[in-house]
């Protein structure tokens, strides 16, 4: 039987498998990820059509279908329109039929107009890189050429690694289980803090609160090895970083909060909101324990503290919301910290407030977070306006 031009081990075989699944991973999260989908570095042509030729052999996936749906998702984030969020679809389904979700999705003409715009439109792509079958075919006799019969094996590794890892993993575990630096609208998770098997994305969180950022960890004891590699492209002068994620900065306590304290929360905001949850966390939690006790099973606890914190409503199902406004009015406690909780993210929404009012809206915030005999509240404040730019 023929074994190939490389006849090598057990552990080799294994070894080869796991290096060129990990390129396609590579491929996957730093030019359709990073560079195609959020524009959040420039490549170099070589690398670029680099990555293009190995995802077009390894997957077939067709640049533009991808980012636009990536865009899609950002857009529509846990919503029906979410091509595969698992908070409206299910875990299951998008764990296991990732893929299938990618295909239905991008089967749609309206998508593909309206996101995926700014992707490669030249020859290659037009005439080449759109025949996914003829890529994955080629791959697949080079890996029997280069291996025999064991090569057929190592294709099937590479056909099913993304759908599993990106498409299954981290659309929906990263959207469902692990911990969250950043109190962002959507669900998303970091798995591990230690982004190596899927190139980083385990750091889900994290891009999601900062999705134009070309580096996806935050904290210090989280690594990223996507960026690892975007570092050592930027060396060789194929790859150039555009943003990465703002480590917030702190100045001297100011009397009253200024333009640039402001400038500082909105830029800074999800360590702003995560902090207020922090902080006022505890305040919650005996406010809660105390309604339990007169008021038993007129509402969920964990409902409760979490929509009092964060404001996350997606959970709740008709009427809640009002229920829960009910309760809360029963506390002044807890009113105060979801008014404040409200008012403070107004200070980065979407509106007609000029820099002024603004500012305004902030120095009242101040005043009456320290006002509210609240210690964690003043404390908070006191956070605040040490933010800077």
């Amino acid at each position: 039987m023929y074994s190939g031009l490389f006849d090598l081990p057990w552990w080799g075989y294994v070894v080869v498998a796991l290096a060129l699944t990990h390129v396609t991973i590579a491929s996957v999260t730093i030019f359709l990820h990073r560079h195609q989908a959020h524009r959040a570095l420039d490549l170099h042509p070589i690398a670029s059509h680099f990555f293009r030729l190995w995802l077009w052999l390894t997957t077939g996936m067709v640049t533009r279908e991808w980012a636009a749906i990536h865009r899609k998702h950002h857009a529509k984030c846990e919503t029906e329109e979410d091509p595969h969020s698992p908070q409206t679809r299910g875990l299951r389904k998008v764990l296991w039929q990732g893929a299938e979700l990618y295909r239905a999705e991008a089967k749609n003409a309206d998508t593909l107009q309206r996101y995926g715009h700014g992707t490669p439109d030249d020859w290659l792509e037009r005439k080449v890189y759109r025949h996914s079958v003829v890529g994955v075919s080629i791959m697949l006799v080079i890996d029997l050429v280069a291996f025999g019969a064991v090569g057929l094996t190592i294709w099937a590794v590479q056909m099913v690694w993304i759908p599993f890892w990106a498409a299954g993993v981290v659309n929906g575990i990263g959207h469902f289980w692990g911990y969250r630096n950043f109190d962002c609208a959507d669900a998303s998770r970091n798995l591990v803090p230690w982004g190596i098997l899927i190139g980083g994305e385990e750091l889900h969180n994290n891009h999601h609160s900062f999705a134009t950022s070309a580096k996806l960890s935050a904290k210090w004891y989280e690594f990223d090895i996507g960026w690892m590699y975007i570092r050592l492209l930027e060396t060789l002068g194929l790859a150039r970083a555009k943003k990465v994620i703002s480590t917030p900065k702190f100045g001297e306590l100011k009397p009253t909060p200024d333009f640039d304290t402001l400038q500082a929360i909105v830029t800074y905001r999800y360590d702003v909101m995560t902090r207020y949850m922090s902080a006022l966390k505890r305040v919650c939690a005996d406010e809660v324990d105390r309604l339990k006790a007169s008021q038993a099973g007129r509402f969920d606890v964990t409902t409760l503290k979490r929509w009092v914190l964060s404001g996350e409503e997606r959970h709740l199902k008709d009427g809640e919301k009002e229920q829960l406004r009910g309760v809360v009015a029963s506390s002044q406690a807890l009113l105060t910290v979801v008014t404040m909780r409200e008012e403070l993210t107004a200070l980065w929404a979407r509106s007609n407030a000029t820099r002024e009012q603004l500012l305004a809206q902030l120095h009242d915030w101040v005043a009456r977070a320290e006002q509210s005999g609240i210690e964690q509240l003043r404390e908070f404040s006191l956070r605040l306006r040490r933010y800077a730019v």
